[in-house]
């Protein structure tokens, strides 16, 4: 994805460039979304594993990637971004309201579940440990903007498994809107106090997440342990 930077030789966050980069994001999720089968054409076996694997996955790790974010970014005003984003997700349990979600649907992750993403997650778990401020927060607007197009179809599951618990996804169908769009307003002034981000691959998180949401919707690959 960093082939889009080849194009764009200044060191500053210009408006094109900025333009260029939410584009991307926007086909990113697009082909993301591609992989989402029609819950009505998995079985109930197949709807609990993608429930309880990306429950594996949220539960106990946004509030981790979104700390690396906090902890990594140099601008202030993207540092006050995230930590809204932050306090949101504290304030109101985020995780506690997920965690009843699976559990009504039937999906409380097991071992195995925690086990099918174990590789993906740690790689995105030390892509966030190497705390490069611009590209965790490009990952980071990039779920987003993936989960609240998510929503829709993760509540579907729950329905199709005969739930009616969805606080989690009407909640996150609404407010990633704001957080995503907040996201990249923040990546915009990280970059402009850390212009040297732009000759990287900026996208690098973002594939390693990708990465990741594949192995919660298709399930284990070999060797994923």
């Amino acid at each position: 994805m960093s082939a889009i930077l080849t194009s764009f030789p200044s060191r500053t966050l210009n408006r094109s460039l900025g333009a260029s980069i939410q584009q991307t994001i926007v086909c990113a999720i697009d082909d993301v979304l591609a992989w989402v089968p029609d819950p009505k054409q998995l079985s109930a076996a197949q709807r609990r594993g993608i429930i309880a694997r990306y429950t594996a996955v949220l539960e106990g790790n946004f509030v981790y990637w979104m700390t690396g974010a906090y902890l990594s970014v140099k601008s202030e005003p993207a540092r006050l971004i995230i930590l809204d984003n932050l306090r949101e997700e504290v304030r109101d349990s985020h995780p506690e309201m997920l965690r009843k979600f699976a559990i009504a649907a039937g999906a409380a992750p097991t071992d195995s579940d925690s086990l099918a993403v174990r590789r993906e997650l740690r790689n995105v778990r030390l892509f966030v440990g190497r705390l490069s401020g611009a590209r965790i927060v490009l990952m980071m607007g990039f779920f987003e903007g993936f989960i609240q197009k998510f929503m829709s179809f993760l509540a579907e599951l729950a329905v199709e498994q005969g739930s009616f618990e969805l606080e989690y996804t009407d909640v996150h169908g609404v407010c990633d809107v704001g957080h995503t769009q907040e996201l990249f307003h923040a990546l915009a002034s990280e970059m402009e106090i850390n212009p040297s981000e732009v000759e990287t691959d900026l996208f690098e998180g973002v594939d390693i997440l990708r990465t990741l949401i594949q192995s919660i919707l298709l399930g284990p690959g070999p060797s994923a342990n």
